[in-house]
């Protein structure tokens, strides 16, 4: 394990909310699951800075890969499973998606194609910033499992810049939000 992911685990595993998020899904054995974006950057960048970890986390991306049904119906089952088995506090900030209907939906709701996905952490290869792109998963030994294909040097070093190998629209009003809530971030075009 290197220093900046021994860095991460150990500012993740003081995010109750997440815990509890990651346990969850541990327990009912979602397939491929992982918890990503500002669930992970955001306590990061926040301990960084001096914030409490979980200052203005809105959410809880919880990620999922089931190829057998790609149908909403099927992914709405395990949304409200996953609610059932959060405490009522926590329900209602966990967004649960099955990665492998992404393909379906993203194009018309960003403007973007959106080909199909092979598991769930290959999502991570997507976002909009590689500071965005890390996940992290409860494995059966409690070990954390971390998947960053970017490393993780730009959430340690406050930076912010576009994903070099997607090309969205989207990173300035991304950067500028981001900026709003952490003005020690470094934006690089």
């Amino acid at each position: 394990m290197s220093d900046l992911e021994g860095r991460l685990e150990a500012i993740l595993r003081r995010c109750g909310g997440l815990m509890r998020v990651l346990e969850t899904a541990r327990r009912l054995d979602l397939p491929d699951a992982l918890v990503f974006s500002g669930a992970v950057y955001q306590p990061v960048w926040n301990h960084l800075t001096g914030r409490p970890l979980e200052h203005g986390l809105s959410d809880y991306d919880l990620a999922y890969f089931d190829a057998s049904d790609t149908s909403y119906e099927a992914e709405d089952a395990v949304i409200r499973r996953v609610a059932a088995a959060l405490p009522h506090e926590l329900a209602p900030l966990v967004e649960v998606r099955n990665q492998a209907r992404v393909h379906i939906w993203f194009e018309g709701k960003f403007g973007e194609p959106y080909t199909p996905l092979q598991n769930a952490p290959q999502a991570l290869e997507r976002f909009v910033a590689p500071a965005f792109a890390v996940g992290v998963r409860l494995e059966a030994d409690d070990r954390l499992s971390l998947f960053a294909p970017f490393g993780l040097e730009d959430i340690f070093a406050l930076r912010l810049r576009p994903n070099p190998s997607r090309q969205g629209r989207s990173f300035a009003k991304v950067a500028a939000r981001c900026q709003a809530r952490w003005p020690e971030l470094k934006i690089e075009p």
